[in-house]
């Protein structure tokens, strides 16, 4: 049984594919940044900042507790954000790379 031969090295250059990992490096590079700098304001904030993250919000609940929480509900959203690019741009791009291809 043959199995088909890709020249991977064209499809390298193959300005679809060019375009593809351009936008994805772009959009997952930015969103890393962003989630590794909300990520490290927890531990930096609550070491410079103990005030702040000692104010009472709710109840016994504080402003660290809601940001530790908050944390949480910014990887959902950034999770359900990724899909709708991933499922409108990427997946259309991978598309038409792949009908070109065959």
């Amino acid at each position: 049984m043959a199995t088909k031969q890709y020249d991977w090295a064209a499809i390298a250059r193959n300005p679809k594919f060019v375009e593809l990992h351009r936008k994805k490096s772009v959009f997952l590079f930015g969103w890393w940044i962003f989630s590794t700098v909300y990520y490290f304001l927890l531990p930096i904030g609550a070491a410079y900042t103990p005030g702040l993250f000692k104010v009472k919000v709710l109840g016994p609940i504080n402003f660290g507790y809601v940001f530790a929480l908050s944390q949480f509900f910014v990887s959902w959203g950034l999770a359900h954000y990724y899909a709708h690019v991933a499922n409108k741009d990427f997946d259309r791009l991978t598309r038409e790379l792949v009908d070109e291809l065959k």
